[in-house]
């Protein structure tokens, strides 16, 4: 059987709370990482919010993000590139979460999994996108459809 590498991005959001949570679904999204079932990917921003969200709030939590990071294998893509830049601008207004989906276009992403409804989750201009947006337990749901569609 080929095999198919799903490429996930997560949102800072996402990723504090596989830190903060050893059993909800964003945890279950590292282990997928961990295991090799699916590709995680995170931007440079934002691994930069992130380190500046866990210096200004749980200083302690640094290590275990950078284990968590390590074992589940995530991947830091590159900075965006012009095209990404200008199609996640017309799809998003709040400049930092353009961004973000910028940097989810730029590595081809499959799935943008956040936990933020006011910006990406639920935004019909998202629809227009090249990848699906949702929530941890969105994208769980998505990931048990595309199994089973191969099976």
């Amino acid at each position: 059987m080929e095999k198919v590498e799903w490429r996930i991005f997560l949102d800072t959001s996402v990723l504090l709370a596989a830190v903060y949570s050893e059993t909800g679904a964003a945890r279950v999204i590292l282990k997928l990482g961990e295991a090799e079932a699916i590709s995680l990917w995170i931007g440079p921003s934002v691994l930069k919010e992130m380190e500046a969200v866990l210096a200004r709030k749980s200083p302690k939590s640094k290590g275990l993000f950078a284990l968590l990071l390590h074992q589940a294998r995530v991947q830091i893509g590159p900075e965006p590139d012009a095209d990404s830049l200008r199609l996640s601008s017309l799809l998003i207004d709040y400049a930092p979460d353009a961004r973000v989906l910028a940097e989810a276009i730029a590595i081809q992403s499959d799935y943008l999994v956040s936990f933020d409804r006011k910006h990406l989750v639920g935004n019909e201009k998202l629809d227009a996108a090249p990848l699906a947006v949702g929530t941890p337990g969105d994208f769980l749901a998505w990931y048990r459809t595309q199994l089973a569609g191969r099976a």
